[in-house]
């Protein structure tokens, strides 16, 4: 597992990438854009068709700019004809996607396991 300032762990598991955010809350500007720079790096460095898995397990609150990023990462990993997974959501947070209906734009897992089988 590789440690990536900004606050996230990398890990592969199986042909998928595996990206855990690290922190319990994700709200102030700077890190979201910290972390979006991050995580496109590694999908622009991944080859065509990246599959991409994104493991909220530690992580409580959210800032609304956080969905904005997602849907950045979903556009450019689609682009790259890529597959994009979340996992491990908080089921205050899952409520929120809920509400907002991006639980119709994100396949959501329970666990990276289940997530990374669905990559198969």
């Amino acid at each position: 597992m590789t440690a990536i300032r900004p606050k996230i762990n990398v890990d592969y598991m199986g042909s998928a990438t595996v990206v855990s955010f690290t922190d319990e809350k994700i709200l102030e500007e700077k890190d979201i854009s910290e972390l979006q720079n991050a995580i496109m790096s590694l999908i622009d460095s991944d080859a065509k068709k990246t599959k991409l898995i994104l493991d909220f397990g530690n992580v409580r609150f959210l800032s609304s700019a956080v969905l904005g990023m997602l849907i950045r990462i979903s556009k450019r990993v689609y682009e790259q004809e890529g597959r994009l997974k979340l996992c491990k959501l908080d089921p205050k947070i899952y409520e929120i996607f809920k509400i907002t209906r991006l639980t119709k734009t994100f396949d959501i897992y329970s666990d990276v396991e289940s997530a990374a089988e669905a990559m198969s």
